[in-house]
């Protein structure tokens, strides 16, 4: 913490920023964000450190995923409870199966940013800058949409700020529900075309949920069963916005990034001497680097050192993005790296953003067997290395999207077409994304037992 402050970033070499033309608008915009209030809290971020901190020692499993980016014009309660049903659905499949708690976290209410690989875009011979989001711009192929407008920080704000109020009342309202959400799953598994991979899975579910019910548990007198717990995160891209939300905790004294309970670190911004980890580094919220084919162990030590030099559990998480091909060939020294630092992590697998490819039809997609073989790679790789594999992290949506191919229903690349909506990379479908669930439930089994 030494020689750190929420704007001590501004010194620092900075990466994937927008240009904005009105820097008068963006200086105020910052400063109304900074008189807002925080749109979490920090007894909530030490509680989520603190199921990371089980996860990082064996005794639990974590599940983080929602949407590439969130957008101003697809926000509704739908959608919102779509995505929270999902993630609901896919921790009953998970507890089960590793048979201990699941730490659940939404890529929701702040994932707006996204980071480019070129500053600007060229369609029929014009130039504009890429759209990065819409806390940045729209992705209209304008001049006037392209533009970044800071007044967008706002709307971001708002947007987060309603949907971290229902994601509050559907956890503690009953529809997490465990019976609720059992029955859910009993629909997906009945109606699959491949329903009877899952069918024993979900008679096993059944048969200790009626074992409870026969004792006397149930969500009437165990709150337990009824309520749940789901944590937020996104990519600390805009700083501007990071700092305005970050707020002194009155009882600890300690600085939280209050826009989000956990934050990450994108493969593009991790440098060590940037403005993103000199922000990180600061803070006391918990912290995701995602590491990729490029990752040298030699900077994924310094990252460790620069962001957890205490080495307390829970603090970071390590969110592997190597590809189908790659993952065996290109994690394990990077394990072997922070096992003999001794280092505390949670290691978690995004075999999303490694395996992305371009259709014959033009769509950008994923093949759902190509997630599927690197998370298996990811498990293999823990197992033969002595270490714990803890947690996936998944672009998904509880909208009926087709933007993956692949899976039970199978998607084709003709099927692309039919619903494309996402507005950066492509998303599992609801059936998708649970699929994988009950997929990886053995895995996640017999990688616990194994322990």
């Amino acid at each position: 913490m030494q020689n750190w402050s929420p704007s001590s970033w501004r010194d620092k070499p900075i990466k994937q920023q927008p240009a904005y033309p009105d820097t008068d608008a963006l200086r105020n915009t910052e400063q109304t964000l900074g008189r807002f209030p925080p749109l979490v809290f920090a007894g909530e971020i030490r509680s989520l450190q603190k199921g990371l901190a089980a996860v990082s020692q064996g005794d639990g499993f974590l599940l983080q995923g929602g949407d590439c980016a969130e957008s101003f014009v697809e926000f509704n309660a739908n959608k919102i409870r779509n995505t929270f049903q999902l993630l609901m659905q896919m921790a009953v499949v998970l507890t089960f199966a590793g048979s201990c708690p699941v730490v659940k976290i939404g890529r929701i209410a702040g994932q707006f940013a996204k980071p480019r690989s070129a500053d600007t875009e060229t369609v029929e011979g014009v130039e504009l800058p890429s759209y990065r989001g819409d806390i940045v711009n729209d992705i209209a192929f304008t001049a006037e949409a392209r533009t970044p407008d800071p007044h967008r920080l706002l709307d971001a704000y708002h947007q987060s700020s309603a949907t971290l109020n229902l994601l509050r009342a559907f956890a503690s309202g009953g529809f997490a529900d465990l019976h609720q959400v059992h029955k859910w799953n009993q629909g997906f598994v009945s109606q699959t075309p491949q329903h009877e991979k899952y069918e024993h899975l979900a008679a096993q579910i059944d048969q200790t949920l009626a074992f409870m019910r026969a004792c006397g548990i149930h969500s009437g007198n165990t709150p337990q069963l009824k309520e749940t717990t789901l944590y937020t995160s996104h990519e600390a891209l805009l700083l501007n916005y990071e700092e305005a939300l970050t707020r002194q905790d009155s009882l600890t004294g300690d600085w939280y990034d209050c826009s989000a309970h956990m934050l990450w670190i994108g493969d593009r911004t991790r440098q060590p001497d940037h403005a993103h980890v000199e922000f990180l580094r600061g803070v006391h919220n918990p912290i995701g680097i995602k590491v990729g084919p490029s990752t040298d162990t030699d900077d994924l030590r310094r990252l460790l050192e620069l962001l957890n030099p205490g080495n307390l559990p829970g603090r970071i998480t390590l969110i592997a993005r190597m590809g189908a091909t790659g993952i065996q060939e290109k994690l394990p020294s990077l394990v072997r790296a922070v096992q003999q630092m001794g280092a505390s992590v949670v290691w978690s697998s995004d075999p999303m953003h490694g395996n992305t490819i371009k259709s014959s039809n033009g769509y950008k997609t994923r093949n759902v067997k190509d997630i599927l073989q690197e998370m298996k790679g990811f498990f293999e790789v823990h197992r033969a290395e002595g270490t714990y594999a803890g947690g996936v992290h998944f672009e998904m949506t509880g909208s009926n999207v087709t933007e993956c191919i692949g899976g039970a229903y199978r998607v084709t690349e003709e099927n692309l077409a039919e619903r494309y909506h996402t507005q950066c990379d492509p998303r599992l479908n609801a059936d998708q994304s649970l699929e994988l669930a009950f997929l990886i439930a053995d895995t996640l089994k017999a990688a616990r037992q194994s322990r």
